[in-house]
């Protein structure tokens, strides 16, 4: 049987947990996962992992923040001015909100502490800084 190389295009299902044993994410139940690999559409680790499985294979990896999405930056972490917010934003602690860098990139940010003041807002993707394990099982494969 070939195995999964770059340039392939894949089908996977998989379950995605942190080191506690949460699940954060899976394809189980539901369409599997389309991706190229080597396109740069999956965290580098995930995609490696795939690299090299044979149609119907199953494995668990564990990757940790570098291979996933990165340490976390306490730089990514900002103090903004309750004044500098438009007048229709009612911020709640755990709300995401949609903003723009200082160049026009859309950015996503999590409000992780306020006060009457200010709000501490932070841009780190959801699970940098995490060690992720996932289960995958190769359910599909198109070879380039």
């Amino acid at each position: 049987m070939p195995n999964a190389q770059i340039g392939d295009k894949v089908k996977v299902h998989y379950t995605g947990r942190l080191e506690n044993g949460e699940q954060f994410d899976s394809s189980v139940d539901k369409e599997p996962l389309e991706f190229e690999l080597g396109a740069g559409q999956m965290i580098p680790g995930f995609e490696k992992g795939v690299v090299g499985m044979e149609h119907g294979e199953k494995k668990t990896i564990v990757l940790p923040p570098e291979e996933a999405y990165g340490p976390y930056n306490e730089e990514y972490a900002i103090k903004v001015e309750r004044t500098k917010l438009p007048p229709d934003i009612n911020p709640e602690l755990g709300m995401y909100m949609e903003m723009q860098t200082p160049n026009g990139e859309p950015v996503t940010v999590k409000v992780i502490d306020m006060d009457d003041t200010t709000i501490t807002l932070d841009a780190n993707a959801p699970l940098a800084g995490k060690t992720l394990t996932f289960d995958i099982e190769l359910v599909g494969l198109l070879k380039k």
